[in-house]
């Protein structure tokens, strides 16, 4: 027996104002010239990394909460956009795509032959205070490599970014390079407990050295060794900065540039107070910014990692990188980057009404042989018609005619110069193509 009918009308306390209805805060509309622009340099990305062998790979939008607790510590959940599914479940929209990449590899990939090179792209949720180039939704182009310890694999997620940067059209960009290994080391000779270095360590990353000399001096350090700590820190320049540092991280990282160097990718700069802000990196750290973003420079962010074991893996040595597409593509925009939207082929305009179905023989024609064409759905006059082809950008008008179709030809107008000239209809493609 059915149960009483249900009623899904929501229910509001006040009544709706329908006009003021818009996007949610940090969330954006792309309209078609915006849509294209982003595509455009989406499509300029998935090539380079299809070029260094990457493949790719697309994971749910929202995953299991705790995947990104395991990866981030609890503090994540207040910037989760967090909910309860109808079976208790506790999920969470992606805030990045590194977790459920390695996820996806535990799940699925840990037996392909080693090493898996995966990149991807999508939208991915914060809940925090919308600025310039940050949002509540945002995207993320990134790539990973799985299985190979070795500097080559640090080597070629780093010339595998600043290609990416590179081939976006950037040019004032700056990347730097380091090893959390030596920071980490340095703590633990100084004396600071494991548990606290984490804080410390993100003071580090931010430049806060007399926050970071309080916490070490707290947590028992000396203050040799804390100041010797922030000394590392300040560490900066060529491969010539790694002079006199202890320990087996600098020997890695100068191979790390070798061959990068093999390669032909400029070196990026040593900076050994990178630290990413995240317990997960274990080795080679790496960034690239935008000067022209100000304050908020980075664009993309990297090094090496371990994540598979926290998710019920093997353990595996992986090491890939994130770029900001949103803030990747402000920086273009203030570095006043030329780009030129793709126009429409022909534009189809029938001379009046008893050619209309004439103009939609065309306009299928030229479809079918790889022209881009659009026709006019309004019943515009002659002159209106002309003037929104030209307002939509198309190259070229098609007009449609009694007279010129009793020959089997139309008039082809180009739409910069003006020109006109009559043309077969079979040979309308050719034309417009230029073949």
């Amino acid at each position: 027996m059915r149960g009483a009918p249900r009623n899904n009308t929501l229910i509001y306390p006040h009544p709706i104002d329908l006009t003021m209805i818009q996007s949610p805060r940090g969330t954006r509309d792309f309209l078609p010239d915006e849509m294209e622009r982003r595509r455009f340099y989406e499509g300029v990305l998935r090539q380079t990394a299809k070029r260094a062998g990457f493949r790719e790979v697309q994971t749910p939008i929202f995953e299991e909460a705790e995947l990104f607790v395991l990866k981030s510590g609890p503090n994540i959940l207040n910037e989760l956009y967090a909910f309860k599914d109808k079976g208790g479940r506790d999920l969470a929209l992606r805030p990045e795509m590194t977790a459920p990449a390695i996820r996806s590899f535990v799940n699925s990939m840990s037996n392909d032959p080693k090493p898996v090179k995966m990149f991807y792209f999508g939208q991915c949720f914060r809940y925090e205070r919308p600025q310039s180039g940050r949002y509540r939704e945002f995207f993320q182009f990134g790539a990973e490599i799985v299985g190979a310890a070795t500097p080559q694999t640090d080597a070629e997620a780093v010339a595998t970014a600043l290609e990416m940067v590179k081939a976006l059209g950037l040019k004032g960009y700056r990347a730097r390079i380091g090893h959390i290994g030596v920071l980490r080391r340095r703590l633990a000779e100084a004396g600071v407990p494991p548990d606290r270095a984490p804080e410390v360590l993100q003071r580090l990353d931010k430049r806060l050295y007399d926050e970071a000399l309080s916490l070490m001096e707290a947590a028992g350090a000396s203050q040799e060794g804390a100041e010797s700590a922030i000394g590392v820190a300040r560490v900066s320049g060529g491969i010539e900065a790694l002079d006199g540092i202890a320990g087996e991280e600098p020997g890695y990282l100068r191979q790390v540039l070798g061959y990068l160097a093999a390669m032909g990718v400029d070196p990026p700069e040593i900076d050994l107070g990178i630290v990413r802000g995240l317990d997960y990196y274990t080795g080679m750290v790496f960034e690239i910014e935008a000067p022209a973003l100000g304050a908020e420079k980075q664009i993309c962010g990297g090094g090496s990692y371990a994540l598979s074991e926290l998710f019920g893996g093997e353990p595996v040595f992986s090491t890939g990188f994130a770029i900001g597409f949103d803030r990747a593509l402000l920086a273009l925009e203030k570095e006043g980057a030329p780009f030129q939207g793709e126009r429409v082929d022909a534009y189809v305009v029938a001379v009046s009404e008893d050619m209309r179905a004439r103009a939609f023989e065309v306009v299928g024609m030229l479809r079918r042989n790889g022209v881009s064409a659009d026709v006019d759905l309004a019943d515009r006059k002659m002159a209106k018609a002309m003037k929104h082809a030209s307002a939509v950008g198309s190259r070229y008008a098609v007009i449609v005619g009694a007279e010129e179709m009793a020959s089997g030809s139309v008039t082809l107008r180009d739409m910069s110069s003006g020109e006109q000239r009559l043309v077969k209809v079979e040979g309308l493609p050719a034309a417009i193509l230029g073949h």
